[in-house]
């Protein structure tokens, strides 16, 4: 089917050809950066939770890939762990998302869309600062609400934010500088 052709069935499917072979190997590509952000990981004493380089990984697919190619690359990165591969810090399977880090890992799609929207050209970065700072906002609640349904208070305070707050600012910092001075490959070029 000719462009023309296709742009007349349906306008978003003009052009999608040419860029569905990169956003596919960016989805691959982002799912097995998380798994390599697992195995980055330091146990915070007292804590429940490890403090990972995942998050990264995550506001990194959604700036990078956008929203919902982002998400996609998430929803791979979990689906390859609920299916036994190794990919969570501590290994595999789906009994892993039953655990205490689960609500953590399945925010990733959602927070991954929301930092689509930091990448998104706006010319502010504060504003794509203050997107990925939702982002990371959505990973904790998620993370908080399965503590609190598995062991309640005792599990969620132990699961608080505050440990993550200094990193996770730095984690920002650093997404905005591989989004504005990496290599060209980690800049954002879909819509």
């Amino acid at each position: 089917m000719s462009r023309e052709a296709a742009r007349s069935v349906n306008p978003a499917l003009a052009g999608a050809g040419s860029r569905a072979p990169g956003v596919i190997l960016g989805v691959l590509g982002f799912a097995a950066l998380t798994a390599l952000g697992a195995r980055l990981s330091v146990p915070l004493p007292g804590m429940v939770v490890p403090m990972t380089l995942q998050p990264v990984a995550v506001l990194l697919a959604g700036a990078v890939l956008g929203s919902r190619a982002g998400a996609a690359s998430q929803v791979a990165y979990i689906a390859a762990g609920a299916m036994g591969l190794p990919v969570f810090v501590a290994g595999g399977g789906a009994a892993y998302l039953l655990g205490p880090t689960g609500g953590y890992l399945l925010a990733f799609p959602a927070a991954a869309a929301i930092a689509g929207l930091a990448g998104k050209r706006t010319g502010s970065w504060f504003r794509a600062a203050v997107w990925l700072g939702v982002a990371l906002v959505v990973i904790h609640l998620g993370g908080l609400a399965w503590l609190a349904i598995l062991g309640g208070g005792s599990l969620v305070s132990a699961g608080a934010v505050r440990p993550f707050i200094l990193g996770d600012a730095l984690k920002v910092l650093l997404v905005l500088a591989i989004v504005r001075w990496g290599p060209g490959v980690l800049r954002r070029t879909t819509p």
